[in-house]
């Protein structure tokens, strides 16, 4: 192998640049300032969000974060009292259509059963 023939200086300069640009890739996608060409940083297009902004997100996110706990606490709850053993809409139901009415004749009859005579 000749070590000094342009083979192996492409071969080291391709090299370079294909770890280059993965390491550039890699910091991209997690949101960290790129490296330019000559070593120095260069901040994302678009990124650069502020110290207060990325505070300020962070207080929304926990607050909702607490507005979650507190709602799957209160939904704990009614699923404990619809599940509860004292708690039965059937009989509830049953219970009132065992009620006797105040007179017979409520409501309107029907007479689902009879033909009327029309003269």
């Amino acid at each position: 192998m000749d070590w000094g023939g342009p083979t192996f200086v492409i071969a080291i300069i391709a090299i370079s640049t294909a770890g280059w640009l993965i390491n550039n890739w890699i910091r991209a996608k997690h949101g960290y300032a790129l490296e330019n060409e000559w070593g120095g940083m260069t901040e994302l297009m678009g990124g650069g969000e502020s110290d207060a902004e990325t505070k300020r997100l962070k207080a929304e996110n926990r607050e909702l974060h607490d507005k979650i706990d507190a709602m799957q606490d209160r939904m704990i709850v009614l699923e404990k009292i619809v599940t509860d053993r004292g708690y039965s809409l059937a009989e509830e139901i049953e219970a009132l259509r065992d009620t006797p009415t105040k007179s017979a004749d409520s409501g309107v009859p029907l007479n689902l059963g009879k033909k009327e005579n029309q003269s």
